[in-house]
């Protein structure tokens, strides 16, 4: 309860622009909540994958919609997994295809600052303006990603992509 307050404090005061200190901050409180999702052991696998979507979601304000993508390698295809947002008809992508099937292929993080300026963005909605897609990997593996767009242009940064990771590496934990 006192992590909601200070957020609401925080948002409150600074009319939901954030300082990078500020969202630092929010990242660390965060880190001890999806730890706690992932060791829930009453909670199934795509359960705990909803959980922190939504906490995700919820929390920051420009996480517009907050998902799971994951590799098939046979078919060199990624599939939807569980999400937090608008519907989409993206629930096959092909590796290579848009921001989350470069990702599949170069195992790399992938921060978009502006969806406009991408050549192979496949488009979701009008109202994404930007997006970042970490990829998730088990031994070594890339299995998957987590993917997030954003009503705002350019709000993500190096504590954004730090963060993800870290939830990714607990999200490993369950495979």
């Amino acid at each position: 309860m006192e992590f909601l307050t200070n957020l609401n404090k925080i948002r409150q005061s600074h009319l939901n622009t954030f300082t990078k200190k500020q969202m630092n901050m929010i990242f660390e409180e965060l880190k001890p909540k999806v730890t706690e999702i992932i060791s829930n052991s009453n909670t199934s696998r795509e359960g705990k994958l909803l959980k922190i979507c939504e906490i995700l979601s919820n929390t920051i304000d420009y996480y517009n919609w907050v998902g799971f993508y994951f590799a098939n390698h046979e078919t060199q295809t990624l599939y939807l997994g569980p999400y937090i947002g608008a519907e989409t008809n993206h629930t096959l992508i092909p590796f290579g295809k848009g921001i989350c099937g470069q990702v599949a292929v170069s195992n790399a993080n992938f921060v978009v600052p502006d969806v406009t300026a991408q050549d192979n963005y496949i488009a979701c909605s009008l109202t994404v303006k930007s997006e970042i897609v970490v990829p998730l990997f088990v031994n070594g593996e890339n299995i998957g990603q987590i993917d997030i767009d954003s009503h705002v242009l350019n709000p993500f940064t190096e504590a954004d992509e730090r963060f993800l990771e870290f939830v990714n590496e607990e999200i490993a934990k369950l495979y």
